[in-house]
């Protein structure tokens, strides 16, 4: 099974303001593009979960959003961290870090150790 099409909603809200943290302001496809690339290909992130996803961000004010012109006629909506998404990242990434070490706890634990 591959983790692309495992990989929680929270998940997705931690790498989308990463990337805003790390690269600036971005627009959608952009997102899914660096998901895609740095993952090698393991991580996607289609449009049906990469917009609701921004548009929950947006509502809790972690981004906001503002629109400009990309060539002549084309309008792109770009997205951009706000302060309170700096701590929402810092929160997730926290939890993910906790998660693992205690998976990992779990998975390194020798049960040949423990009592019948």
């Amino acid at each position: 099974m591959r983790a692309q099409n495992n990989f929680k909603k929270g998940a997705v809200e931690m790498l989308l303001l990463h990337i805003l943290k790390e690269q600036g302001d971005c627009y959608g496809y952009q997102f899914s593009k660096l998901i895609k690339d740095l993952s090698d290909g393991y991580l996607t992130v289609p449009e049906g979960s990469l917009y609701p996803a921004l548009y929950k961000l947006i509502e809790k004010g972690y981004i906001s959003d503002y629109k400009m012109l990309a060539g002549k006629r084309m309008i792109r909506v770009y997205y951009h961290l706000e302060a309170s998404g700096e701590e929402r990242l810092a929160y997730l990434i926290n939890e993910y870090h906790e998660t693992n070490r205690s998976i990992n706890k779990i998975l390194n634990h020798d049960f040949s150790t423990d009592a019948p």
